[in-house]
């Protein structure tokens, strides 16, 4: 049996102004123990901005491109997201960072009246219409809400009240959920952790992200699962 061919999607590099770089490795590397094919996927325009990681504060006139960022944390082999199709992958995950929410999509900025970055929005869509898993960490979780909030899906970025209720605005049932634990939408094949919007250590962040992984995993093997949190 041939190893799943799984897709990525990167947000940059960074946890302020892209990907979380603890959560994309922790993904890479879970991936790549479980013997999948990786695909690092990224969208090919400006970051919303550039943030200067010493200090946290926005580094006044600089611009960066969210592919060229997430090349290094994909040591070069990355693409962009415009031009990948559903039809090259047996599942979907996207690790967070406020990039996913900065330059992913605009929830950052507009809460829940964003819009997704049209090539991640019609990759995932792709992807969830042809019955394959997607997983998605940290904050990522309100991408799923934003695109498929129409059929309700459940989802978790964890315990974070206001994050919650902008998800359930639009039309995810949000659960509750544990740093080391998963949500599991059975009829969606969507999966949901919430790794380091409450992990305090890295070893916190990784154990939800390796069950994340070997569901979507398990997933991409089985046509039935039931919803719920593990």
């Amino acid at each position: 049996m041939a190893s799943p061919r799984i897709g990525v999607i990167l947000a940059g590099c960074g946890v302020y102004d892209g990907a979380e770089i603890h959560e994309a490795v922790l993904t890479l590397l879970a991936l790549d123990r479980a013997g999948a094919e990786i695909v690092c996927l990224a969208p090919d325009v400006p970051q919303m901005h550039v943030v200067n990681h010493l200090t946290g504060e926005p580094a006044a006139g600089e611009t960066r491109n969210v592919l060229v960022e997430a090349a290094r944390i994909a040591r070069g082999a990355v693409r962009d997201v415009a031009k990948a199709s559903a039809a090259e992958f047996d599942a979907i995950v996207i690790p967070g960072g406020f990039g996913a929410a900065k330059n992913l999509c605009t929830f950052a900025v507009d809460g829940d009246g964003c819009q997704v970055d049209p090539g991640v929005g019609r990759l995932v869509r792709e992807v969830h219409a042809s019955g394959k898993p997607v997983g998605a960490m940290c904050i990522a979780p309100v991408i799923l809400a934003k695109l498929l909030g129409g059929e309700k899906p459940s989802l978790t970025i964890g315990t974070d009240a206001g994050t919650a209720g902008k998800m359930s605005a639009m039309g995810a049932h949000h659960v509750l959920c544990a740093v080391g634990s998963i949500v599991v939408d059975g009829k969606g094949k969507l999966v949901t952790t919430p790794a380091y919007m409450l992990a305090g250590r890295i070893s916190e962040a990784a154990e939800g992200i390796e069950k994340l992984v070997a569901e979507v995993l398990r997933m991409t093997k089985s046509a039935e699962v039931e919803t719920g949190t593990e």
